[in-house]
């Protein structure tokens, strides 16, 4: 069953702890006769066994792979995601660090994972992402994409950023912040959560926008339709700042620049292992309390 059959294996190897996880998930998957391949600049930092075979990052560098194996931190998860939404390729995260919200295993189920990629037992779904557009005097000077959110924030810890917010074409608000979150379900865990916006359950299909730290009367978090269309205006009268996709992309956004934000055209797919209620998933990752639930037999 397993002949022939390739995953490309993207991994954090900066502590030691993940790569010996990641030695473990390797070692696993070849001898249940399963192919890895890796890129060469991390599998100099990997004591690899003979046969897993090492590629230069760029186009192509995933063709022939069934799906996209992720160790590592959230960093590393959405780095993997770019691989994915470039190749159409599922992606498979395994958490090596602190919340991995995109990650489906732990380090302890490497072993679950081995047995479910040989047989192929993971369901996929897709995700939803933004396409990001940044203008100046109406021209198209920047374009990129985000999994979890695009963020406009001021470039100058000492000056606020001044904006206006606008949604589908009319203008909402405007302020001073030290930044707006546009960001997607899947995001609204990650910085928009910390900006105090909502969660947002992933099946729900919305666009979030989070103001940071505004001064204003009105700069609450807002959530549209997936198909409106964001929209972030500099000022012209203030410091510039800077674009962030995924904490990843940057781009600096000069005075009056505009940042337009909409539903992405290309999804990332996940391949997941169980259909655990995302209620769950909520709880462990942010070990909330729930002493004292009783459940529907309770409340009868």
């Amino acid at each position: 069953m397993s002949e022939g059959r390739t995953v490309f294996l993207i991994a954090h190897t900066g502590r030691e702890a993940a790569l010996r996880s990641v030695e473990q998930l390797v070692q696993g998957l070849l001898k249940a006769g399963i192919r890895i391949r890796l890129l060469a600049a991390e599998a100099v930092d990997l004591d690899l066994p003979e046969g897993v075979e090492t590629v230069q990052a760029g186009h192509g560098a995933a063709d022939g792979c069934e799906l996209i194996l992720v160790a590592g931190g959230d960093g590393t998860l959405l780095r993997g995601a770019e691989l994915s939404r470039d190749t159409g390729l599922p992606m498979l995260g395994i958490n090596l660090g602190r919340v991995g919200f995109l990650a489906e295993a732990e380090r302890d189920d490497l072993a679950v994972v081995v047995e479910r990629v040989v047989d192929g037992a993971y369901e996929v779904e897709e995700r939803m992402t933004l396409d990001v557009l940044v203008r100046t005097n109406g021209d198209v000077v920047h374009e990129d994409w985000a999994l979890n959110e695009a963020s406009v924030e001021k470039a100058a810890r000492e000056r606020m950023l001044e904006v206006v917010t606008e949604v589908d074409g009319r203008p909402v608000s405007n302020f001073g912040c030290d930044g707006v979150v546009l960001s997607t379900p899947t995001g609204s865990t990650a910085y928009a959560f910390s900006g105090g916006g909502p969660v947002v359950w992933p099946e729900v299909e919305a666009l979030l926008m989070v103001p940071i730290s505004a001064h204003a009367l009105f700069a609450r978090p807002l959530v549209t339709s997936p198909d409106s269309v964001l929209a972030v205006e500099v000022q012209p009268k203030t410091p510039h700042g800077v674009l962030w996709c995924d904490g990843r992309r940057s781009f600096e956004l000069p005075a009056g620049a505009r940042v337009e934000v909409r539903r992405g055209k290309v999804p990332v797919r996940l391949a997941r292992l169980h259909r655990a209620p995302f209620t769950d998933r909520l709880v462990a990752k942010f070990a909330l309390p729930v002493t004292g639930w009783r459940g529907r037999a309770g409340n009868c």
